[in-house]
């Protein structure tokens, strides 16, 4: 009895296989990252479109109560506000004379509060 003798497969062959292999996973990773592509596109084209009317109406009103009421009781400087800034939005031009822990009228810093009085309240 003659035994059986395996050849191993050459080269080329075995170098095509991997390269199949490789090929597909990158297709379908490349197919997977269109698709998230496409959804996320997608996504954001909704949320432009997903406003309705009612909501519109809300956020307008919310903007008209807010120009009622220009500044509250305790404001709290905002970066880049002087006290001439805030006297002239608030209506209160007696800002130094209603805080007194404001030393120095000039040194206004962010994070700052103060108390306002609208001149028109008085």
């Amino acid at each position: 009895m003659n035994p059986i003798q395996i050849k191993p497969r050459n080269n080329s062959v075995q170098l095509a296989l991997a390269m199949t292999g490789v090929h597909s996973s990158t297709a379908a990773g490349e197919k997977v990252s269109w698709y998230c592509a496409l959804f996320l596109a997608l996504m954001l084209a909704l949320s432009f479109c997903d406003s309705t009317e009612g909501e519109r109406e809300h956020v307008v009103q919310m903007g008209r109560k807010d120009l009622k009421k220009v500044c509250d009781e305790i404001y709290v400087v905002r970066e880049g506000e002087t006290l001439q800034t805030i006297s002239e939005k608030c209506g209160d031009p007696y800002i130094v004379e209603e805080n007194p822990h404001i030393h120095d009228p000039d040194d206004v810093f962010p994070g700052l509060v103060i108390k306002i009085t609208p001149f028109k309240n008085r």
